[in-house]
């Protein structure tokens, strides 16, 4: 009888709290996720290429160029917001939250393809470079990394720099194998079956509750055990649940290959991979990174995936020395 008290009061604290709640409605927006730029305008934008990206940049726009890529698709840039240290270094560093990403605009999912990515990414380079001779360099982090080079692919001599950090693939099939290696899920584990239930509890296909569950889904990554060596949570606004979805759907009908054209970019490219991600390992980033022909390789020690947060000690000075190798 001892414990039952506390048992008893901790139970009266829930229902209070419960009973003084207000009742969220989950399709109104910033309830379950945060708003988006065309719906709360305080949130600095730009509009390009059809659609308003949420960005924001650091340092002067006349130094050298340097565009963060982030991961997903449908990820967003709040975890690489260290890399804006770079702009203590002399860089004009610009973010943004790719389309249907993080806080950027929502599309219906027939508007995301591999093509349209590339061209945002053109669009945001135009809209911020001052003159012809500015200097591009692009730092991606995962599907970031894959994206910057889709970029170099279709422009291999109009950037000057490239840092890459774990792509997960310059082709579809080289992609999927990677991914099938490190999603890790049982049937009946934990993760699993939080999936499940919360799939009880909040139906509907309407992109707000997508993007909710699908926040919650991204815990996996960083799970007990994971094979990307995360530590884990880092900071993100939204998941993109459907251009992230649209994404994979194109890659499975019409396969990618980033690669046809990389040998003409023949500026060094800093390739990082990590210590930690067993779904990786340095045989995987040595074939991956062979694809240009000019590339150092370098191993992050004390992290997994996320090299630019839980990695950015090390990364940092490495990719400060690359940086101003080609300023």
């Amino acid at each position: 009888m001892k414990n039952l008290f506390p048992l008893l009061a901790a139970a009266a604290i829930v229902a209070a709290t419960l009973s003084s709640c207000e009742i969220l409605d989950p399709g109104v927006p910033g309830q379950l996720v945060p708003m988006t730029v065309d719906e709360d305008l305080s949130l600095p934008s730009i509009s390009v290429n059809g659609t308003q990206l949420h960005a924001e940049t650091f340092g002067s726009p006349n130094n050298p160029m340097i565009v963060v890529l982030h991961g997903g698709p449908g990820g967003d840039y709040r975890s690489l917001l260290k890399c804006s240290r770079f702009s203590d270094d002399g860089y004009f560093v610009v973010f943004y939250d790719q389309r249907g990403s993080g806080l950027s605009k929502r599309h219906n999912k027939a508007v995301y393809t591999g093509e349209f990515y590339i061209d945002d990414l053109d669009a945001v380079i135009k809209h911020y470079r001052r003159t012809p001779d500015q200097k591009i360099i692009l730092m991606g982090h995962s599907w970031g990394a894959m994206l910057a080079t889709a970029y170099v692919n279709r422009h291999p001599n109009e950037v000057s720099g490239v840092v890459l950090s774990e792509p997960g693939g310059f082709g579809w099939s080289e992609t999927k194998e990677y991914t099938n290696r490190w999603r890790t899920l049982s049937l009946f584990d934990e993760t699993s079956n939080d999936f499940v239930y919360l799939d009880q509890i909040l139906t509907g296909n309407d992109q707000i509750k997508l993007d909710y569950r699908a926040m919650l889904q991204s815990a996996a990554c960083f799970a007990p055990g994971n094979k990307l060596g995360i530590a884990g949570p880092s900071p993100f606004w939204r998941e993109g649940a459907v251009c992230s979805s649209a994404m994979f759907s194109e890659a499975e009908v019409h396969p990618f290959d980033f690669t046809q054209n990389l040998k003409l970019h023949t500026k060094r490219v800093l390739f990082a991979y990590s210590e930690l991600n067993e779904a990786y390992g340095k045989a995987y980033a040595e074939k991956l990174s062979s694809a240009y022909p000019n590339v150092q390789l370098v191993e992050i020690s004390g992290t997994g995936h996320e090299i630019p947060y839980f990695g950015w000690d090390n990364f940092y000075p490495i990719a400060k020395t690359y940086l101003n190798s080609i300023k």
